[in-house]
């Protein structure tokens, strides 16, 4: 990074902290400027996981940008053990802010992070979302799965689909 950059980086910075800007994108790599977290706590139980092998992966989404195979595009992202009593999981989200969300979540039994598919197109693993939309051609849209979230906590059930 040349001492221009440094320069206009720096100078960006004063500028945004006066203004009360909490972000700006011009094309400089990296200038961030510091974002407050949100207060609300999501529990997700995840239920009906047919073995305890592997793990339950989740995505959380607020819009349906990516929703619901595409995890880059979630707003965080959680993995958690199966209970082998209860072939449940528990998942937290923290930090959130209130507003409409949408979640997805796959057994991934042979723990290689994607959900898998025959050669139709069909999982061969669990599979899930908010809401719990039933069984469909095709996976449910963010509509389906948008529940809102409020107050400090909230907690939700997602039904594995098999």
């Amino acid at each position: 990074m040349s001492n221009t950059d440094v320069f206009i980086k720096r100078w960006l910075s004063v500028v945004l902290l006066f203004t009360g800007y909490s972000t700006l994108t011009v094309g400089f790599p990296t200038l961030v400027v510091a974002q407050s977290t949100g207060t609300v706590t999501l529990t997700v139980h995840v239920t009906g996981a047919r073995n305890a092998k592997g793990q339950i992966r989740a995505a959380l989404f607020q819009s349906s940008k990516g929703f619901p195979n595409d995890a880059s595009r979630a707003i965080q992202t959680q993995a958690a053990e199966i209970d082998p009593q209860s072939l449940s999981a528990k998942i937290a989200f923290t930090g959130l802010y209130e507003g409409d969300y949408a979640i997805s979540v796959f057994h991934d039994e042979n723990m290689n992070k994607k959900l898998d598919k025959n050669f139709m197109g069909i999982p061969k693993e669990g599979y899930g979302a908010s809401n719990n939309p039933k069984k469909k051609m095709g996976p449910p849209d963010f509509e389906e799965a948008k529940f809102q979230l409020s107050g400090p906590t909230q907690s939700l059930q997602i039904e594995l689909l098999y």
